[in-house]
Parts: C-alpha cells; sequence; structure tokens
C-alpha cells in the first residue's frame, strides 16, 4: 500500500523545488514530513481537503506550511488540496451558500445573481463571490472543518482496517 501511495504523490524533489513553496526553506528537508505513516498521512490529507475547501487561492502553499508546522505529510498535504477543481468548484460553493444560507436563516431570495454575474469585469472573480456575503462564507467554513475532519478519521480508519486485515490475514496463514 505504502509503495502505490508513494507512487501517486509528488515527490520530495519536485515539492522542494516548487516557486511557491521555497520560502517555507529548510524545514522541507526534514525525513519525518516525508514518510508515509498513517497519522502524517491522515493529517495531510485533513489539511489539504481543509484548505481546498476553505482557500479559493494559494492552496497549495497554505496547506504546505500548516503540514510543515502540524508535521503531517506533505506530498498528500498538497495534492489532497485538488479537492476543489474546476469541475468541483461551482457545486461546492452553490453548496457551501445554501449551507450557510439554511444556518443564518436567509432563504436566498434577496440575492440577486444577476448583479453577480453582470459585475463589472475588472472587478474579478474574488469580488462575485464576495457579493455573495455571509451564507457562502460561513457555510465554506462549515464545510471545510466538517471535510477536513471526516477526511482524518476516513484515512485513519481505513488504515487502520488494513493493518487489521493483514493481522487477520497472517494469523490464518500459520
Amino acid at each position: 500500500m505504502k509503495q502505490r501511495l508513494a507512487r501517486l504523490l509528488p515527490d520530495a524533489e519536485r515539492i522542494r523545488q516548487n516557486r511557491w513553496l521555497r520560502w517555507i526553506g529548510p524545514a522541507l528537508h526534514r525525513p519525518q514530513l516525508w514518510r508515509i505513516t498513517r497519522r502524517g498521512v491522515a493529517l495531510g490529507v485533513a489539511l489539504g481537503v481543509f484548505f481546498g475547501l476553505l482557500v479559493p487561492i494559494a492552496q497549495i502553499p497554505l496547506s504546505a506550511a500548516a503540514a510543515v508546522a502540524l508535521r503531517a505529510n506533505i506530498p498528500t498535504a498538497v495534492a489532497s488540496t485538488l479537492v476543489t477543481n474546476p469541475v468541483t468548484f461551482a457545486p461546492i460553493y452553490y453548496a457551501a451558500y445554501h449551507l450557510g444560507a439554511m444556518l443564518i436563516g436567509d432563504d436566498g431570495s434577496q440575492l440577486d445573481f444577476g448583479n453577480v454575474q453582470t459585475a463589472p469585469a475588472e472587478t474579478g472573480w474574488m469580488a462575485r463571490i464576495a457579493a455573495l456575503g455571509k451564507p457562502l462564507l460561513l457555510g465554506l467554513l462549515i464545510l471545510a472543518c466538517s471535510m477536513g475532519a471526516l477526511a482524518y478519521l476516513l484515512v485513519s480508519g481505513l488504515w487502520r482496517l488494513k493493518i487489521a486485515f493483514a493481522w487477520r490475514h497472517r494469523r490464518r496463514g500459520k
């Protein structure tokens, strides 16, 4: 399992040479940040999912910095930020907006999507997203926290389950 996971993840040298991650510097050379362990991988995935959902830009540097600070696996933190991509971005933000609106008590009827879509082009996509306001931010925060925690529990649980099956298989073989 470790070998298959190691093949899927970006290698250490490639991440160290990334221009957005060089500022972390010597911390990227710590061997514990590259080992494939249950805690490190689970925490790395949780951090990547958290920053991937919460932050629309600079997800990779933020998740790598958090992985260094919390001693998580850097490649899994970087790779799992891809939970948001051009295919999943719109459904995630749509769900986050409606979750936040439901919790705030706003039914979304006051939101004029026409104004969001026809905002001047020079304002950019961040201004358009900011026009969605508090419901979107609350929904993103709740989704990021809950999905990050769920990712940690899921990876950790699946890892333990695989180890339990391996031990059971060894006992039967004797």
